[in-house]
C-alpha cells in the first residue's frame, strides 16, 4: 500500500510545491536554510607580509631578534627594529617590580643587600595592627605601581631587626649598591597621619633619585623625578577640586 505521507525531496534545501502548501497551512515545520560552507580565505603567511613600522610594533622581542637578517635590504626598518627591540627590553626591565614584595629575615641579604647596583630598594618595616603602618603601606603600594623600576619590599620589623621597638614603626630604609642611603622613622617626614603617596615620594627623593618609573632611560635625575611627583600632586589636587565643585552643583 502506498505511503501518501511521503514528501518527495529534490535537492538539499529544495522542496516540492506540496511542501510549500503544507508549510503555509502549518502542517510542516519551516524549511531549513540550505547549508552554505564558509567562504574560502587563504591562510596568510606571516613571512610574506609586507614589513612596516606597524608590523614591527606587533612583534614580540624574540620575533624581532629573528628578523635581524631579514631586513638588511631596508636600512630604515632595520634601524627601527633595533630601536623597537631596545624599547621592549627597557620596558621589560622596568616591569620586573611594580608591587611591594613581602620578605623574611633570611631573604634580606639576597633581596636587598645583593640587589643590582642600579636598583634602589625601599624597605618597609612594619607591624600588623598599627594604624600608621597601614596608612604608609597604602602610600607605598601606589608608589610601587607608579615606579616599577624601584624595588619595594616589606618585612616585619622584628624579623629584620631583633627587638626593634614598636614605637619606631613604621620605618623605611632606603638601600642602593649594598648601602643604606636613608632612614625614615615614623610618619613625621611624610606629613604625619595626613601623608599621601606624593608627600612620601617627595621625602624619599630629597637627596637621591630613589623613585624610577623606568621610562626615562639613563636619565634618573633627582630633579626630574621630583618634578614628576609635583606634577602628579597638582593633578590630584585639581581633580579633587573638580569633584567638590560637581558635588556642590548637584546640591
Amino acid at each position: 500500500m502506498a505511503d501518501y505521507h511521503f514528501v518527495y525531496k529534490d535537492v538539499e534545501g529544495a522542496s516540492t510545491e506540496w511542501d510549500d502548501i503544507q508549510r503555509r497551512l502549518g502542517n510542516l515545520p519551516p524549511k531549513p536554510e540550505p547549508f552554505k560552507p564558509p567562504p574560502f580565505v587563504p591562510k596568510v603567511d606571516a613571512d610574506e607580509q609586507p614589513k612596516s613600522k606597524e608590523w614591527l610594533d606587533a612583534r614580540e622581542p624574540d620575533e624581532l631578534e629573528d628578523l635581524e637578517d631579514d631586513l638588511d635590504d631596508d636600512r630604515f626598518l632595520e634601524q627601527y627594529r633595533k630601536m623597537r627591540l631596545a624599547e621592549l627590553r627597557e620596558a621589560a626591565k622596568a616591569a620586573k617590580f611594580g608591587s611591594i614584595v613581602p620578605i623574611t629575615g633570611s631573604d634580606f641579604v639576597r633581596e636587598v643587600s645583593q640587589a643590582p647596583s642600579d636598583v634602589w630598594v625601599v624597605v618597609f618595616l612594619y607591624k600588623d595592627g598599627i594604624p600608621e603602618c597601614g596608612l604608609l603601606q597604602t602610600c607605598l603600594e601606589e608608589l610601587a605601581t607608579r615606579y616599577p623600576a624601584t624595588k619595594f619590599v616589606k618585612i616585619i620589623s622584628t624579623d629584620c631587626i631583633p627587638n626593634y621597638p614598636d614605637r619606631n614603626v613604621p620605618t623605611i630604609l632606603v638601600y642602593n649598591n649594598s648601602a643604606v642611603k636613608g632612614t625614615y622613622v615614623g610618619l613625621q617626614k611624610f606629613g604625619g597621619k595626613r601623608c599621601t603617596p606624593e608627600s612620601v615620594a617627595l621625602a624619599l627623593c630629597q637627596s637621591d633619585p630613589v623613585l624610577n618609573d623606568g621610562q626615562g632611560g639613563s636619565d634618573s635625575s633627582r630633579d626630574n623625578v621630583i618634578e614628576g611627583v609635583r606634577r602628579k600632586f597638582i593633578e590630584k589636587v585639581v581633580a579633587q577640586h573638580e569633584e567638590r565643585d560637581e558635588e556642590d552643583d548637584s546640591d
